[in-house]
């Protein structure tokens, strides 16, 4: 679990879980390149930059801003060695046929397509050095329907799907991907949506991290397009 002298990029990185991954890595000596729409969350959240972490904003549905943090992961530390698609975001409560194209978007950009924007921005760099790690961050939902979360968890399999997919690319090449499938998460927000539910059951952030921070290390090598359960008590 020694990330010295290796680079992280961590998308979503100013929310719960990014700040908890970002803490998991920085334990473990990595350099980390922190990404969020507003360089003012990731100030807040880690305070100033150092020389072994920097903060980008970007919005990573958009190619163009992917592509830059790529480049400038790469001009800061001249190599990317894993990326965490920590971004993400939850809408429920909509029948699928009463979903909106708004919620649909929503949950398409955030999930799925800052996945796919960030990990086409990092694997040329990956393939021109013969290594790397990507780990997504699904759910749970991803793997069956339920009501009230079809765009949910469309959104989420996306993500299942592109890590199989990549992982069958890329694998040979010596980068492995994978996935993690979280259920609730341990945060304020579904603490104080869920009042009745024991926050035990839940995720812990800092186990979650622990898991990518594993699937980023060389005691994953094996592991290629897994999709891996992390239930906590419920």
């Amino acid at each position: 679990m020694d990330f010295h002298g290796q680079t992280v990029i961590v998308t979503g990185a100013s929310g719960h879980l990014g700040r908890a991954v970002a803490a998991a890595f920085a334990a473990h000596g990595a350099r980390l390149v922190l990404a969020a729409r507003n360089k003012a969350t990731l100030d807040a959240a880690f305070g100033e930059e150092s020389a072994a972490r920097v903060h980008v904003p970007a919005d990573l549905s958009r190619s163009a801003d992917a592509q830059a943090l790529a480049a400038q992961a790469l001009d800061r530390f001249g190599r990317i060695d894993v990326l965490v698609n920590a971004a993400g975001g939850f809408r429920a409560g909509e029948p699928v046929h009463e979903t909106t194209d708004e919620t649909w978007r929503f949950l398409f950009d955030i999930n799925a397509r800052t996945m796919l924007c960030a990990s086409r921005a990092v694997v040329p760099a990956m393939l021109a050095r013969g290594a790397g790690r990507i780990i997504s961050v699904a759910a749970a939902a991803a793997l069956k329907g339920s009501a009230g979360i079809g765009a949910y968890s469309a959104s989420k399999a996306v993500v299942v799907r592109l890590t199989e997919s990549m992982s069958a690319e890329l694998r040979e090449r010596g980068i492995n991907v994978n996935c993690v499938l979280p259920t609730t998460l341990d945060t304020p927000e579904n603490r104080e949506a869920m009042p009745d539910v024991d926050p035990s059951r839940f995720v812990a952030l800092g186990d979650l991290a622990c898991i990518i921070v594993f699937l980023a290390s060389p005691a994953a090598r094996p592991i290629h397009g897994a999709a891996i359960p992390v239930t906590g008590l419920r």
